[in-house]
């Protein structure tokens, strides 16, 4: 796409996004913060946050663009929510390193990832349901499967994505997890697949290859290190329970026909002229 063209094609989205004061409030703010922090990246030589933060500013048009491209309003608590989420993902996780610094920050985004996603799945079919032009017609049961379902196939396949990147690019995507307690097979020398116990590991030292030895305790870490496992279970776990908790919500939704509040507020409906 050329120069002027995405700009009139950015320009267009960004009209749609003033359509709604709050939403656009929120856009603007993020935006300006987004903006700062780039800047910062640059003047420090940070060309990964920067580039990082160029994305942040692309994805903030996503809501927009599904709106203009899918022909569906998109409540104004989602779109909100949405860009909230980009900005905690992106800016105040990776590159303010809260994954790190702030308890259960990873917890939360894969909570709330969990509950859109299966908004967002509950709306594919929702939209189809309620289209004169498709003969589309599930139960409210099947349609809570179906939100729950692509919720955590979503969730599935970002989990595949944080493992690749660590096996490929040697990331830590997977958080690793200290543990003091090891119970596996791979320490049975007899072979008759029985997990040998370990308990109360205080400390864990490396060997590599040149004779060099490095201990965990001298990182400040008192264990072992559980490499990813326990993180993903987690991730998948939250994902599960923020999936369920919409798919209740939908299922009661469209069973009192669009009347729940809560569900309103995050299910796109189709445009007028499409219904």
């Amino acid at each position: 796409m050329k120069k002027g063209k995405f700009r009139r094609f950015k320009d267009s989205l960004v009209g749609e996004i003033k359509k709604n004061k709050n939403v656009f409030a929120v856009y603007i703010i993020l935006r300006a913060l987004v903006i700062a922090v780039a800047v910062m990246s640059l003047i420090s030589g940070n060309i990964e946050n920067f580039f990082l933060c160029l994305l942040s500013l692309v994805l903030f048009l996503l809501p927009a663009f599904v709106e203009r491209q899918f022909k569906v309003n998109l409540p104004d608590t989602l779109e909100i929510i949405v860009l909230l989420f980009i900005f905690a993902a992106e800016i105040l996780g990776e590159i303010s390193s809260f994954y790190v610094r702030v308890p259960h920050w990873d917890t939360m985004l894969h909570t709330v990832n969990g509950f859109l996603f299966a908004a967002i799945g509950f709306a594919m079919v929702d939209v189809f349901n309620r289209s004169s032009k498709i003969k589309f017609d599930l139960s409210p049961f099947y349609l809570a499967v179906t939100a729950f379902c692509f919720s955590m196939t979503v969730g599935v396949i970002w989990e595949f994505f944080e493992f690749g990147m660590d096996m490929l690019v040697q990331l830590d995507m997977q958080k690793d997890t200290v543990v003091n307690t090891v119970s596996s097979v791979a320490f049975d020398m007899t072979a008759t697949n029985e997990a040998v116990y370990f308990g109360d590991i205080v400390d864990t030292v490396l060997i590599t290859a040149d004779g060099q030895q490095i201990a965990f305790s001298d990182y400040g870490i008192n264990g072992y290190l559980d490499i990813g496992i326990i993180d993903t279970m987690k991730d998948l776990f939250v994902n599960f329970i923020g999936a369920v908790v919409f798919s209740f919500i939908g299922y009661f939704y469209v069973k009192s026909r669009g009347k729940g509040k809560i569900a309103g507020s995050f299910i796109p409906t189709l445009d007028d002229s499409e219904e």
